[in-house]
Protein backbone atom coordinates (compact mmCIF):
# COMPACT_ATOMS: atom_id res chain seq x y z
CA UNK A 1 0.00 0.00 0.00
CA UNK A 2 1.78 3.06 -0.99
CA UNK A 3 1.83 6.45 0.49
CA UNK A 4 1.17 9.00 -2.17
CA UNK A 5 1.76 13.22 -2.18
CA UNK A 6 -1.56 15.16 -2.66
CA UNK A 7 -2.04 18.43 -3.64
CA UNK A 8 -5.72 20.22 -3.19
CA UNK A 9 -7.43 22.41 -5.89
CA UNK A 10 -9.56 23.82 -3.87
CA UNK A 11 -7.37 25.05 -0.71
CA UNK A 12 -4.04 24.39 -2.49
CA UNK A 13 -2.23 22.73 0.85
CA UNK A 14 0.00 19.91 0.04
CA UNK A 15 -0.31 16.36 1.99
CA UNK A 16 0.35 12.57 1.82
CA UNK A 17 -2.30 9.73 1.88
CA UNK A 18 -1.80 5.81 2.20
CA UNK A 19 -3.74 4.95 -0.47
CA UNK A 20 -5.82 1.42 -0.28
CA UNK A 21 -7.26 0.45 -3.81
CA UNK A 22 -7.56 0.96 -7.28
CA UNK A 23 -9.70 4.07 -6.48
CA UNK A 24 -10.09 5.46 -3.18
CA UNK A 25 -12.09 8.78 -2.32
CA UNK A 26 -9.06 11.22 -0.93
CA UNK A 27 -10.28 14.13 0.80
CA UNK A 28 -7.79 17.31 1.77
CA UNK A 29 -7.01 16.70 5.51
CA UNK A 30 -6.85 20.61 5.39
CA UNK A 31 -10.36 22.05 4.07
CA UNK A 32 -12.34 18.56 3.12
CA UNK A 33 -12.31 19.05 -0.29
CA UNK A 34 -12.04 16.21 -2.59
CA UNK A 35 -10.09 17.75 -5.87
CA UNK A 36 -7.28 16.84 -5.34
CA UNK A 37 -4.47 15.50 -7.60
CA UNK A 38 -1.63 12.97 -6.89
CA UNK A 39 1.78 15.04 -7.63
CA UNK A 40 4.69 13.12 -8.82
CA UNK A 41 7.39 11.80 -6.14
CA UNK A 42 10.97 11.15 -5.85
CA UNK A 43 11.86 7.51 -4.62
CA UNK A 44 15.30 6.98 -2.93
CA UNK A 45 16.78 3.50 -2.16
CA UNK A 46 19.30 3.63 0.31
CA UNK A 47 22.26 0.99 -0.62
CA UNK A 48 25.10 0.99 2.10
CA UNK A 49 25.87 4.50 3.47
CA UNK A 50 24.56 6.53 0.02
CA UNK A 51 21.10 7.52 -0.91
CA UNK A 52 20.65 6.54 -4.83
CA UNK A 53 17.93 7.87 -7.18
CA UNK A 54 16.66 10.73 -5.28
CA UNK A 55 16.42 13.50 -8.06
CA UNK A 56 17.90 16.08 -6.08
CA UNK A 57 21.80 16.87 -5.90
CA UNK A 58 23.36 16.68 -2.60
CA UNK A 59 24.45 20.17 -0.77
CA UNK A 60 28.20 21.05 -1.28
CA UNK A 61 28.60 19.22 1.72
CA UNK A 62 27.85 15.97 2.85
CA UNK A 63 23.91 14.87 2.25
CA UNK A 64 20.74 16.86 1.66
CA UNK A 65 19.87 18.53 4.70
CA UNK A 66 23.30 17.51 6.73
CA UNK A 67 25.27 20.67 7.32
CA UNK A 68 28.52 17.96 8.27
CA UNK A 69 31.51 17.42 5.48
CA UNK A 70 31.87 13.46 6.61
CA UNK A 71 29.02 11.06 6.29
CA UNK A 72 30.30 9.20 9.42
CA UNK A 73 29.26 11.85 11.53
CA UNK A 74 25.83 11.83 10.98
CA UNK A 75 25.30 8.21 9.61
CA UNK A 76 23.95 9.34 6.29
Amino acid sequence: MPIYEFICSDCGGEFEALVMGASPDIKCPKCGGDKVQKKMSVCAIKAGYKFIGTGKKASSGGCGGCSSSNCGSCGG
